[in-house]
């Protein structure tokens, strides 16, 4: 067939379809090879979510190969050679996607071996496909793998939400390390990307699907890049309860008299708040930008475990109590600013009030507060005018 025999519809389409394989790979080689950080140069990204993300690319841009080589020297959708690069692509595709989504989640390590084991009924179906050519089999792996993404991202929401809780219990500041968006965006995408594989005759689901593939790159590329490493807070499974070991050393420690720097590790303080009052808030130490669980409870010299169960029995977590010291010291700042008619910016009071992002902070002031920043300060002003 002659080029100009092609539908022009054909021939945009394979453009977009080869200029999506492309930017698949270039992602793919940026993050094997790019040490720095071309998004957000003060971030370090999880070393894990780079890898699982450059296999995710590097499994899309072989699939986008791969296909379009079939189609033009097969095309024989019941043959064997279709059979196994449809279970590649089942394979691929939920392997890296899974590891990827999974490497987001830095509470703790989830096994990736449930996934591999759901695509064996995939690869069955298409063996028996294969061997009997009919359309039942197709339609019943099919409906198995949108199955397996149904239940998947049910997994997902669940897995999201304790990893928020895990967070709210540890960070102070959340800024892009919250991962809902992505998730329910790449889960969505994959979705549809399934779909268009199974139903690959129509060129406007194709059109569609591979314009979604260069936003999906791009915000992956983003979201990958502005998510820090958080390696200063243990994870969930490590937190547990000082052992009976521990706590008989702690005995052993106050009869013995050791340097008050070898027992604060296992002291189990009844004055907590009264500590949090000195060292955290008598010091100012919540105006440290990314303040961690950890962090605060070294200083006041207590296990974390206790300083998060102590939160907990107050009806409260980690990241609202910081937030409620800071914004007092905002308010505070407010009104001796305006009393002292100095000028103004609000971002500057949130950055000397323990706030890396302006947007972090106005999230915390108006859940804090009941209202925006800027209406609250306009009322105030009007109050102290009087």
């Amino acid at each position: 067939m002659l080029v100009r025999d092609i539908p022009a519809d054909l021939i945009l389409f394979f453009m977009l379809y080869g200029g999506v394989a492309l930017a698949s790979l270039i992602a793919c080689i940026y993050l094997c090879v790019r040490r720095g950080n071309s998004f957000a140069a003060d971030v370090t990204p999880p070393v894990a979510l780079r890898r699982w993300a450059a296999a995710f690319f590097a499994v899309s841009f072989a699939g986008h190969v791969w296909w379009y080589l079939f189609y033009i020297y097969s095309g024989d959708i019941h043959s064997a050679g279709c059979a196994v690069l449809e279970m590649l692509d089942c394979v691929g595709i939920l392997t890296t996607a899974a590891g990827m989504l999974f490497a987001m989640l830095q509470d703790r390590k989830r096994p990736l071996w449930p996934v591999i084991l759901a695509t064996i009924p995939f690869a069955i179906f298409e063996v028996l496909h294969v061997v009997y050519p009919e359309g039942r089999f197709i339609d019943m792996a099919t409906a198995y793998i949108l199955l397996f993404y149904v239940l998947f991202s049910v997994y997902m929401v669940f897995a999201v939400r304790q990893y928020g809780r895990w967070l709210r219990d540890n960070y102070a500041d959340l800024e892009h390390k919250e991962v809902w968006q992505s998730h329910a965006l790449v889960i969505a995408l994959l979705l549809l990307i399934v779909t268009y594989g199974f139903d690959s005759g129509d060129l406007t689901i194709g059109f569609l699907v591979q314009l979604i593939g260069l936003v999906l790159i791009g915000f992956l590329l983003w979201r990958i890049e502005t998510l820090p490493q958080l390696t200063e807070t243990v994870s969930a499974e490590q937190v547990i309860a000082p052992s009976p070991a521990e706590e008989a050393r702690e005995t052993t420690a106050r009869e013995t008299h050791l340097p008050t720097h070898e027992k604060k590790t296992f002291t189990i303080p009844s004055n907590i708040e009264q500590l949090l009052e000195e060292r955290c808030v008598g010091t100012r130490l919540y105006l440290q930008h990314d303040l961690t669980i950890q962090q605060v409870a070294q200083a006041i010299g207590i296990n974390r475990f206790y300083l998060s169960q102590y939160f907990s029995s107050h009806g409260t977590t980690y990241n609202a109590y910081i937030n409620n010291l800071r914004i007092n010291h905002f308010v505070s700042l407010y009104r001796e600013t305006v009393q002292t008619n100095q000028s103004i910016v609000a971002q500057q009071l949130a950055s000397d009030s323990g706030y890396r992002s302006y947007s972090t902070f106005s999230l915390a002031f108006k859940q804090r507060m009941g209202k925006s920043v800027t209406a609250w300060m306009r009322n105030t002003a009007k109050e102290q005018a009087l």
